[in-house]
């Protein structure tokens, strides 16, 4: 082996499995097999809350809602892993810090309108009751 086929197998700074940039080779390995257990997943995580409405299998609408909740739940992570490839370590664990971050300001958010709305009568000017 030359020199010069060592620095192309070894990269041209010597070291395997580097760029030279500081990124190490963890990239995302994109499968045909990955995509199809991600739509099956889709597919079933669809049918189940359908067959949930449409059969009225529970008695409580309220029971039902959150088995669609938590279902719904399920199947964003399901979206989040198969088709848009995020895990810890995609992008140097910032695509998670910034999913992290977003889902601390949707619940901070919906938290304080629930808590607004819930004691609305109780905050209304004097008078405006009826």
């Amino acid at each position: 082996m030359s020199a010069s086929d060592h620095t192309l197998a070894h990269g041209h700074d010597g070291h395997e499995g580097h760029d030279g940039h500081g990124h190490d080779d963890s990239h995302i390995h994109i499968s045909m097999s990955g995509y199809v257990t991600g739509f099956v997943l889709s597919v079933i995580l669809t049918t189940i809350p359908f067959w949930l409405v449409m059969g009225k299998v529970f008695e409580k609408s309220s029971t039902t809602a959150l088995v669609l909740l938590a279902l719904g739940a399920v199947q964003i992570v399901v979206h989040m892993i198969y088709f848009l490839h995020m895990n810890a370590k995609s992008e140097g664990g910032w695509n998670m810090l910034a999913l992290m971050f977003t889902l601390v300001l949707v619940v901070i958010t919906l938290s304080g309108t629930l808590w607004v709305m819930f004691h609305l009568n109780s905050n209304m000017m004097p008078g405006m009751e009826r």
